[in-house]
Order: structure tokens, then sequence, then C-alpha cells
């Protein structure tokens, strides 16, 4: 199928950010892979086209290679797994609407939700009245799993959490505001729920670790803007000793490529949440070496051998390394297969979901043997949560300093009580 087509020459990497196969977003029907007689219709509600499809175009990539993988060794009792995808092109409302699509129309069991938190807690509302299997694989606001009052029995997020970042990059950045004397600090992060979430759970965090921060100002560009220099420039004005940022994707990109224009990482220290994706990294043409970013992916770590390997299988299909949306759809995939094994190949959401809870399964990207579906608010645990510093060459983010998970689970709990979610 044309979409599903690899070239033998990498793409560029303005291609990478703008979508790596247009077949889907261009002529408005699913794409579909693998199909095959009494398959298992798994859809995917995802961004695929604008600025930000390279989460879409890398979580579909990864899905593709390990619905390829599953299939080739035999499947789900002799079942294939086949993979429809829709292009929200990041509207919520149209990320309800294909996903209503994908489970009446298209006949799909289960959805993997490539959604960014806009698209997917519509995604999230449209599980809980269609209750098929869900799994969240890019959404990282903390409420969407955290919050009882939004819990939905069949959804679980297979992403990173916000609260969890948090944790370890308060704790990171509170290190260095006391070795550098950082008290003035700014943020800049995009005007929705993951930007603001986001952005409140790392200060909180950085200001337990290290009182002496102090919040001088705070700007909120719009999610997709096409231009930073309003913020840029509020910050320069401000003058703090360190900002933070939860842009992401091309918008990041748009950032730090203006921010070079004035210079500002001369004059601050920058944290950013969403700097750590190999694409992102590459496509900014004068990367300044030395800025802390948070993990989102990297083929050295955790450094094992199931690691690059992904990486390397990731790369043939995509024609770029793994983003941490990448990862994090193929760790998906993994789970709702051995869903499906301990199930007998039933694909009904409830069955499916019983097998999911306290689920624990070895993966390349685990710190420890395992990452663990959590049975009390379906989230993951026991994935890498490190931050490191941007350097010149690839991978691009080196030095990774990680939090215990003991140590991130007691402080999520203490974080729930205070929002009335324990």
């Amino acid at each position: 199928m044309g979409t599903n087509t690899v070239s033998g020459r990498a793409p560029s990497r303005r291609q990478v950010l703008g979508g790596l196969a247009a077949g889907a977003a261009v002529t408005g029907f699913p794409h579909i892979a693998g199909a095959q007689a009494k398959a298992i219709r798994v859809g995917m509600p995802t961004i695929l086209s604008g600025r930000v499809a390279i989460l879409g175009t890398s979580s579909r990539a990864a899905a593709q290679l390990a619905f390829r993988q599953i299939n080739e060794a035999g499947g789900i009792n002799g079942r294939t797994l086949e993979l429809i995808d829709r292009d929200s092109k990041g509207r919520p409302d149209e990320a309800a609407k294909v996903t209503r699509d994908l489970i009446n129309n298209d006949g799909c069991e289960i959805i993997i939700d490539g959604e960014a938190s806009s698209g997917a807690f519509a995604v999230h509302e449209v599980i809980r009245d269609l209750p098929v299997l869900c799994l969240h694989t890019c959404s990282e606001t903390s409420s969407l799993s955290a919050d009882p009052k939004l819990h939905v029995k069949t959804a679980f997020r297979c992403a990173r959490q916000g609260i969890h970042d948090a944790v370890a990059g308060g704790t990171y950045a509170a290190r260095i505001a006391k070795q550098k004397g950082l008290k003035r600090w700014m943020t800049c992060s995009p005007d929705y729920a993951y930007g603001r979430d986001n952005t409140a759970e790392f200060l909180e965090f950085a200001k337990v670790f290290e009182p002496s921060i102090e919040t001088v100002d705070q700007v909120w560009p719009k999610l997709f803007a096409p231009d930073y220099t309003e913020s840029i420039t509020k910050i320069l004005q401000t003058k703090p000793q360190a900002v933070y940022s939860a842009l992401w994707g091309g918008d990041l990109v748009a950032f730090i490529e203006q921010s070079n224009l004035y210079r500002l990482f001369n004059s601050i220290t920058m944290f950013s949440g969403g700097l750590g994706d190999p694409p992102v990294l590459t496509a900014i043409k004068q990367l300044p070496p030395g800025l802390n970013t948070a993990y989102r992916y990297n083929r050295n770590y955790p450094a094992k051998p199931a690691n690059a390997a992904f990486a390397d299988a990731f790369a043939k299909i995509a024609g770029h390394e793994p983003t941490n949306w990448a990862w994090q759809t193929y760790l998906a995939c993994q789970f709702m297969a051995e869903a499906l094994k301990r199930t007998g190949g039933r694909t009904e959401g409830t069955a499916l979901a019983g097998a999911l809870k306290g689920m624990t399964l070895p993966a390349p990207f685990a710190v420890g043997d395992a990452i663990t579906m959590r049975d009390t608010d379906h989230t993951i645990i026991g994935y890498p949560v490190a931050w490191g510093r941007t350097v010149p060459k690839a991978p691009f983010v080196e030095d990774f300093s990680d939090v215990d998970w003991s140590k991130i689970v007691e402080l999520e709990a203490q974080w729930k009580k205070s929002k009335g979610y324990a």
C-alpha cells in the first residue's frame, strides 16, 4: 500500500516533522495495514498532518513494527492484527468523531489512542460510551488516569505521566538551581491542559526541593502558534535566570530556532520537558549545547541490546530515530498482545481490561527488567524518568540523571492526596 512504503532515502528533518506518510491525510480514507481474513481490527486516531504530525506518523510506524512482529510470530491464536488509522488533524472534536467511526463503521475492537492530550480526553469519553479496550499512548496529562472522576474501566495509559516527570524534573532542576544560584524563573508552555498541568507540576516539585526558586512570570503561547517572538521578547525583558518550557514537537523546534536569533540561551539556563525526542533534536538547525531536557527516547538509555534493536527496526520503517510516542505505542501493542493471549483471543473490553490490570511485562525500555501496568489507576510505572543535557552530536542528549521509582511513587501518592485523587 502506498502509505506503508518506506523509501531507501532518509527524509529531511522538515519532512520528518511535517509527516512521513501523506496518503491517509490527503485522501481522507483510513490507512489499513496487514489486512487479512478474521483479523483483529485495531483503530488508531492520531495526528497525521500539520506541524506536529511527527506524533502520529511515529506512533503509526511503531504500531506497524509491532503488528508485523506479532503477526510474523503467528498472531493471536492464528488471527492477525490489522491496524486502521485516521487523521484527527489535531482537533479534539475530530478525534472523537474518528474514534466513533473506527468502532462503529470500521469494526475496530480495540483502540490505540495516538492523540495528544487535547484529543485524548475526547477519545476517553467516547470509550466511556463504547467500552472497547483503549490504550492511550501519547497523552501525558496526569489527570487523565490520576483523577478517579475520569476513570473509565476499559481505558489505560501506556505513556509517561506528567507527575512522574515532575518529580524527576523537580529533583534535577533543584540540584542545578542550587549549584548555579538560579532563583528567578519563567515558564513558556502551550496554553492547553497538558502545557499548564505539566508546568505547574514541574514548578511545584522544583520548589519542594529548592524553596528559593521564585516564578517571576509565565507566558502561554497557543498550541501550534506560528510565531514565538512575543514570548521570547517577554523573557528577554523580564531577565529570568532560568526558563522551563513544556513546548513539544514542531512548536519546540520553532521556539528554539527563533530563540537562537535573539541569543536567548546565552543569558538563561533552559529546561525543556519535550526536547529529548531524537527527530526534534535533529530538526533544529543549530542545537545549543547544554540545554537541560527530560528523557523522551534514546537508543543508549536504557543501555540494553533490545533497546538498540528496537531503534534499528523502527528506523527501517520510519526513516528516523524513535520518538517518545513511538516507544510508548510499541509498548502498548505488546501489552495488548499479551492481554489477548491471556484471554484466549477474546476482544471484549472488560475481558482485556481484566487481563491488563497489574500486568508486568519485560520491555526494552524498562529501567529494571519490566514495566508494570498498575491496576489502581491504569497507568504504567518502571519506564525511564530522567533528565540530561544536549550535546552537538548524536544521540544529542547525554549524562542522564534519574530518580528511583520508589521515590517517585511516594511523592506521587502525596500529590494525589493533595489533589483529592487518593
